[in-house]
């Protein structure tokens, strides 16, 4: 088997500067943008693991921190910007469009997968780049803090939820019934809001590699 290639990259947005660890394996058949949920970052090991396991399958992946260094102190304290999608949704979006101009990237469909309120920050950037982002996975997501941008999303959407994790599964039903793009809910029996127990993140990457692989297709040449 071929090594991907893994590097830090820099995405900018804006003004601000995004730092990100990008895994690229040969002929990559797509890209998935992680946008990570409330007090996470890029190094989040649930995460990562999807990551992994999806560039098993030929997927590229880009984990990206959505607060700068200086934010995440501040939010460590203030829990202030965790909860910002209007913050972060641009910056998933930003980084979009970077990896959409890389010349490695460029012809690579890209999905996003949003874990907690990082899905809400996937959905709103997936309104704002309806031509860029053309699929999203959500993991125990709060797709309801997308707000009006639900409404706006085209990108097929599949929203996994933990079967004992009530309160998130009646917001993803009530999210659901917002929404205009096709649109699927997943319920893992047994699984809490992390995923944590034995056997229910590895049903999250199949259902993600299965949901990316349906619609992750690069255009005919």
């Amino acid at each position: 088997m071929s090594t991907p290639i893994v590097r830090p990259v820099e995405v900018t947005a804006g003004d601000d500067v995004l730092h990100g660890d990008l895994r690229l394996p040969p002929h990559a058949r797509g890209l998935v943008i992680f946008a990570h949920g409330s007090g996470s970052s890029r190094f989040s090991s649930r995460n990562r693991q999807v990551a992994e396991y999806l560039g098993a399958r030929g997927f590229a992946s880009l984990l990206l921190d959505l607060l700068t260094p200086e934010e995440e102190r501040i939010d460590e304290r203030t829990r202030e910007y965790r909860f910002d999608i209007e913050r972060l949704g641009p910056r998933v979006g930003a980084a979009a469009e970077w990896a959409r101009q890389a010349p490695d990237m460029r012809a690579l469909p890209i999905g996003c997968f949003g874990a907690s309120t990082g899905a809400a920050a996937a959905l709103m950037a997936a309104a704002d780049h309806p031509a860029t982002i053309v699929a999203v996975v959500s993991r125990g997501g709060r797709p309801d803090l997308a707000g009006a941008a639900l409404s706006r999303v085209s990108a097929p959407t599949l929203l996994i939820v933990g079967g004992d994790d009530g309160e998130v599964i009646t917001l993803n039903q009530e999210a659901m019934q917002r929404m205009h793009a096709p649109v699927e809910l997943a319920i893992v029996p047994g699984a809490t809001h992390l995923f944590e127990e034995p056997g229910t993140l590895e049903q999250v990457e199949q259902l993600a590699s299965e949901w990316f692989g349906r619609y992750l297709r690069s255009p005919l040449p």
